[in-house]
Order: C-alpha cells, then sequence, then structure tokens
C-alpha cells in the first residue's frame, strides 16, 4: 500500500484525476492476498478509492487553482447533476457482482483512452455552448458511470469540457474540483450501501477499509502537489498523450483479471 501511494498521488496531481485508476486495481489485487469475500472485493477496492480521493483532489484542485486552471462557474453549475448521477451509480454498483463491475472498468477505460489518443492533436477550434442541457446529460453520466469505478470522473470530464472548447489544462483542473464532488458523495453512498448490506469485511465501515485510508492519504496527498507542479511543464497534448496511454495500461490489467476470475 505504501508503494502504491506514491504514483497514485503523482498521477492524481498530473492528470487532474483523483488516482483512482491506479488505486482501484492495485488495492483489488492487497485486499484478494487477504482472502477477502470475494463478492465484495471490488465494491471495497471503490469505496475505499472514494475515501482516498477526497484529500488527494482537495490538495490536487487547490494547487490547479492557484495556477489558475479552475473555472468555478463550470463547478456550481455542473456538479448538482454529477452527485445526482453519483448517487444513482452507487446503488447500481451496490447491486453488481464483483466480475461485472471489473467489465466495467476495463471497457470505461479503454473508450476514454481511445477518445484521448485519437485526439490528442486535435486543435480547440469548438464552438459549442455548454448548455444547461449538456451540463445535466453528461453531469450526470460521468457521475453514474464513475460511480461503480472508484474515480474522481475525469476520464469523463477532461474528454467533455475538451470537446465543449476548455483548453486541456483549464479542462483538467475543473475536472479535479469536480472530482472531489464525486469522491465525497461516493464514500459515502459505499460505506452507507455496506452498513445496508451488512457486509463483514475486517477493518472496514461498510465498504470503505480503515488501515488502507491512512496509509494512503499522507503519501497521496504529498505526491498529488509535485504532481500538478509538473503538469505546468508540460506540453498539454502530451499530458493527454500520456493519459491516453496510461488508461490503456489500466484496461489491459484489469481485462487479464476479469479473464482470471
Amino acid at each position: 500500500m505504501v508503494i502504491t501511494a506514491f504514483p497514485v498521488g503523482y498521477f492524481a496531481g498530473l492528470f487532474g484525476i483523483g488516482g483512482g485508476l491506479i488505486t482501484v486495481p492495485f488495492l483489488f489485487f492487497i485486499f484478494e492476498t487477504f482472502n477477502i469475500d470475494k463478492n465484495y472485493i471490488m465494491h471495497l477496492a471503490v469505496g475505499t478509492s472514494f475515501s482516498i480521493i477526497i484529500p488527494t483532489s482537495i490538495v490536487s484542485v487547490l494547487t490547479h487553482r492557484k495556477n489558475k486552471f479552475v473555472d468555478a462557474n463550470i463547478i456550481k453549475t455542473y456538479g448538482i447533476f454529477v452527485v445526482i448521477g453519483v448517487l444513482t451509480g452507487t446503488i447500481f454498483a451496490a447491486l453488481m457482482q464483483t466480475k461485472t463491475l471489473v467489465l466495467f472498468f476495463s471497457l470505461v477505460v479503454y473508450f476514454l483512452g481511445t477518445y484521448l489518443l485519437l485526439n490528442a492533436d486535435t486543435a480547440q477550434n469548438s464552438q459549442k455552448k455548454f448548455t444547461i442541457i449538456p451540463r445535466i446529460v453528461f453531469g450526470f453520466i460521468s457521475g453514474f458511470v464513475s460511480a461503480p469505478m472508484g474515480i474522481g470522473g475525469a476520464v469523463m470530464n477532461v474528454p467533455v469540457l475538451k470537446y465543449f472548447g476548455y483548453p486541456i489544462k483549464k479542462a483538467i483542473g475543473s475536472a479535479a474540483a469536480i472530482g472531489f464532488i464525486i469522491a465525497l458523495f461516493g464514500a459515502v453512498g459505499f460505506m452507507i450501501s455496506g452498513s445496508y448490506l451488512n457486509v463483514n469485511l475486517p477493518f472496514s465501515v461498510g465498504f470503505i477499509n480503515i488501515p488502507a485510508f491512512l496509509i494512503f492519504i499522507p503519501i497521496t496527498i504529498l505526491m498529488a502537489r509535485v504532481g500538478a507542479n509538473t503538469f505546468r511543464k508540460i506540453n498539454k497534448s502530451k499530458v493527454q498523450t500520456l493519459f491516453g496511454i496510461f488508461l490503456f495500461v489500466v484496461g489491459t490489467t484489469f481485462i487479464y483479471r476479469y479473464l482470471n476470475l
């Protein structure tokens, strides 16, 4: 867990993600070695990931905000629809089996990784307006999809904001802020749903593992700041390409695991 926490925090700051795309796979494998009930391994990894994202995303957001890469208007008019999506997605995830959650996770990151790689060098010439209808639709979808994956939603929101004409750096900074909202409501949702289902998981409250939370927090907070500062110095197209490759690696890892469950 200590070794994993370093890259999780760094990539959280670099890509504007909460780190869930790394945290979930690693926690999944770690919990599996502890002989935790296979029916709830993925649920525990997702719920714990959300709890870890909360403080990590706060540091990431503050750093991006300092560099003026966070658009407050997006957060105010987009957040409520994201919350509705997260709450709905959490209920959906609680009713799914671990194998189904693993497949869902893999397919989503492959799709978004492909999008980022294909559009890495595309110029930002979009004149589309981010009106209330697309904010409702994409807000709900990003929240709903993020909930079963234990992620902060950047894999959804960065492409969405980029599509509506936001520069990649502002898209990533704003997505980090939205990720805090997703993580907060996602963690609460998984804690409540796990308690409601009366799961018997060691050292856990609902679907949140306390030792993992305590170990990851101090390291990821430190590394998130390092990653966010590194982001300022990297070419925007290169950041997007790295993000896409990163998603493919994660997706492949989980497809392999899905085939062996």
